[in-house]
This record gives structure tokens, C-alpha cells and sequence, in this order.
């Protein structure tokens, strides 16, 4: 017999072996859908700890960058006008990440190497986001500072659309609410991490750009590092020839009429992340405009409401994700985070004062700190293939994206429309609740 021939039925008994494991996973919440077995504590401890460091990393790191010295950047290198070049650019980037995380997340699914289907991207994507990260500094031209913080967003885009494909791949389905709750614990403490290393660094936007690179692409092989080493994915995928019209193919969404609850998923992380981002973005222009208050005073309000939701944040993740692992229901403390949210966002609307704006950071921020903790798992769960895995959950995190772009966007249109705040609150409310009937709607998911 052929070396060849030897070398094709090894990797089809990989395939198969691979797929009896997703199946004894499927049958028991303990099961890796890797291994076909219970994953030591030793080995989940390690899952946890990457998961926490990989979300903490890069978001601090891109924090330093986007919510201070790249604004900062702009005006130091003289541009005309500041403000309508940074919405280009955070435009162009809204676009780099809708593709590169639909991209990179099908390109994961069909790697086939040593080192596993994830890795090499979320290695790869390290490197360039870091390098790419940091140029974007040493660039004074608008357009190449554009392609190269694009190129930045492609390269974290790259590492999170398979990262997040591991709850799928790896981890068993009992465990990943508490992974889940990890990632978002990292994500809320490094947003304000990164943000005050930016505040420290106003006087050297170099340094600053360079220390991000640096945080951004630590996230990516630090994760790697802590992480079990993920197995071996040179098989052979049935009915994939690997030819240019099955990598066509292999981008199409998941069908509608065999994947409801994708859809319902997808329409109700949409209407949450629109509905917080109405909110989140304008958050000092309401202090001002709609609280009343002066530019000093609502500084010093914006401050408060930060500590305030890093900390019920970032309680309302770590105490979540056990609890919906124990409890064995994703839908359940989704719905109560969307209304949470909802009444968080009342606050304000009924009491239009410094005080119903804490209560907003406090009810809110809790709400929000629970729900982005679930939802990942929740997202993972509806997965009909665990093949395109790293795609489908690419199209869902698209969710996440649009609603970052059409939230702002709803604002500032109801702003202009009204020549107020007053319809904000109730809109935002609405669509929260809106999410809430979609999760709601799921029905192979708890």
C-alpha cells in the first residue's frame, strides 16, 4: 500500500474520530467536542485564564488607541478637520471588520494544518494587527493611515472570529457560559484599562500607539500560550474538494428555513447592540444637553458612571456565566440582562439628573455585563454545524458591528428630528425588549 494511500486513511479515521467526539458532546455537557472526553480542571482552568487574558489584551490595547490618541493623532499632524476624518476612518473600519470577520472565520473553518484550524489565525491575525496597529501612528498621509488602521482591524478580526470559534470546537457545552463570562470579564476591565493608559499618554501619542501594538499582538500568542494546545486538523472534510467554487460556496449563510433560531439570534443580539449604542455613544452630549450640565460638571458625572459600570460590569459577568452553566439556560439570563437594560435606560428618562444617570451606569451596566457574558454561549449553542463554526459565528458577530454603526446613526437622526433627547430613551427601550421577544422566539436552546 502507497505512502499516500496510508497518509488519506489516517486523516479520513482523524475526520471520523473528530466527528464522533462532536457527537458524544452534543449527548453530554461534559464531553469536550474535541477530545470526546471530560476536559481536566487543570486544563478548563487554563481555557479561563485565556479566555480572560485574550479579551483584556486586545481590548485595552485598541481602547488606548481609538477613545483618545488616535482623535489626538489627528489633530497633532495638522489635519483640516479632525472630526469628519476620524468619522471616515471609523467608517472604513466599520467596513474592514463586516468582511474580515466573515473572512477570516470560514478561512479557520477550512485550515487544515498541525497546529490546528484556529491558531495559525489567531496567530497570524496577532502580528498584523499589532504591527499595523502601531504604523498607524508613524503615518501623517489621511488615506495611509486609514489603510493601515484598517489593516489593523482585519488583523483582530482575524484573531477574534477564531478565538470565539473555540467555544464551538473545544470547549464542552456546560462550560461555556463560564468561558463566555470570561472573554466579557476581560473585555469590561480592559475598555477602561486602555483608556486610562491613553489618558497618561496624551503628551506621547507614540509611545502610546507603540505600547498598544504591543498589547493588541500579546493577545493573541499570550492566549495561545495559557491554552491547551489545540489538536491536530489535517483530515479530510467530506464533499469538499477544496476547489475555488467550494470556497465560493463555503460563504454562503446558514440556510433560513433549516436554522431559525440562527436568524432569531442574530435579529435579537442586533436590536440589543443598536439599543446600547444609542445610549453608550452619546452618553456626554445627554449629560450635557439633556441633564443640563456644563462641560466641567458633566466630565466629572462621566467619570462616576465609568467606574460604576466597569465594576457592575464586570460582577454581573463573572457571577452569570456559572450560574447559566449550573442552571443549564442561556435564554433565561439573556432576557432578564435585556430588561435590566431597559429599565437602566428609564433612568434617565424619568429622572433627567446626575443621579438618574449613575442609576443608568448602575442598572444598565449591570444588565449589559450579564447579557454580553451569556450571549456569546447563547450564540454558540444555536450552531447547527460545528464544521462553520468559525463562519456562522462570524455572520452573528456582525450583529454586533452594524449595531455599532446603525445605533449612533438612530441618535443622532431622532436628535435632529426632535431637537432633543426626550425620544431616545423610549426608542432604546423599545428595542431592547424587541431583542428579548427574538431570544425569546429560540426554541432547541434553553
Amino acid at each position: 500500500m502507497s505512502d499516500s494511500v496510508q497518509s488519506g486513511k489516517a486523516l479520513d479515521s482523524r475526520y471520523q474520530q473528530m466527528q464522533a467526539a462532536q457527537a458524544a458532546a452534543e449527548k453530554d455537557p461534559k464531553i469536550s467536542p474535541e477530545t470526546g472526553v471530560e476536559v481536566p480542571k487543570s486544563k478548563m482552568f487554563r481555557f479561563g485564564a485565556s479566555f480572560l487574558v485574550f479579551g483584556l489584551l486586545w481590548c485595552a490595547g485598541l481602547m488606548i488607541v481609538t477613545q483618545v490618541l488616535l482623535p489626538q493623532h489627528l489633530k497633532d499632524i495638522g489635519v483640516a478637520s479632525p472630526d469628519a476624518l476620524l468619522g471616515t476612518v471609523n467608517a472604513a473600519t466599520a467596513i474592514a471588520s463586516l468582511v474580515a470577520n466573515l473572512m477570516f472565520g470560514n478561512f479557520s473553518d477550512r485550515t487544515r494544518s498541525r497546529f490546528g484550524r484556529r491558531t495559525p489565525w489567531i496567530l497570524f491575525g496577532a502580528v498584523l494587527g499589532g504591527v499595523t496597529l502601531f504604523l498607524t501612528v508613524v503615518s501623517t498621509n489621511p488615506v495611509l493611515l486609514t489603510v493601515f488602521y484598517c489593516l489593523a482591524m482585519f488583523g483582530l478580526n482575524a484573531m477574534i472570529a477564531p478565538f470565539v470559534a473555540i467555544l464551538s470546537d473545544r470547549v464542552p457545552r456546560g462550560n461555556r457560559g463560564m468561558l463566555s463570562a470570561f472573554y466579557g470579564a476581560g473585555t469590561t476591565v480592559g475598555t477602561p484599562i486602555g483608556t486610562l493608559i491613553a489618558s497618561a499618554l496624551i503628551n506621547n501619542v507614540f509611545a502610546g500607539f507603540a505600547l498598544a501594538g504591543v498589547l493588541m499582538a500579546l493577545g493573541g500568542f499570550v492566549a495561545v500560550a495559557i491554552m491547551p494546545r489545540e489538536q491536530s486538523a489535517e483530515f479530510i472534510p467530506k464533499g469538499d474538494s477544496g476547489s475555488f467554487l467550494d470556497v465560493i460556496k463555503s460563504f454562503r449563510p446558514p440556510q433560513f428555513s433549516t436554522n431559525h433560531d440562527f436568524y432569531k439570534a442574530f435579529v435579537g443580539r442586533l436590536c440589543m447592540l443598536v439599543s446600547y449604542q444609542m445610549i453608550a455613544v452619546y452618553q456626554l452630549y445627554i449629560v450635557q444637553d439633556y441633564v443640563g450640565q456644563d462641560k466641567v460638571n458633566a466630565a466629572a458625572t462621566i467619570s462616576v458612571m465609568s467606574i460604576i459600570m466597569m465594576i457592575v460590569s464586570l460582577v454581573g459577568s463573572l457571577l452569570s456565566g456559572p450560574i447559566s452553566d449550573a442552571i443549564g439556560r442561556r435564554k433565561v439570563p439573556v432576557v432578564v440582562a435585556s430588561v435590566l437594560f431597559a429599565v437602566g435606560v428609564a433612568m434617565p428618562w424619568v429622572f433627567p439628573t446626575a443621579m438618574g444617570m449613575y442609576l443608568f451606569a448602575g442598572i444598565a451596566g449591570f444588565g449589559y455585563g450579564v447579557y454580553s457574558s451569556i450571549d456569546q454561549a447563547l450564540n454558540v449553542d444555536v450552531l447547527k454545524s460545528k464544521e462553520e463554526a468559525g463562519k456562522d459565528l462570524g455572520i452573528l458577530n456582525l450583529a454586533t458591528t452594524i449595531g455599532q454603526f446603525l445605533g449612533p446613526l438612530v441618535t443622532s437622526s431622532l436628535v435632529v428630528a426632535t431637537g432633543g433627547y426626550g425620544a431616545v430613551f423610549p426608542t432604546s427601550i423599545v428595542l431592547a425588549v424587541l431583542g428579548c421577544v427574538f431570544i425569546l422566539a429560540i426554541k432547541n436552546v434553553k
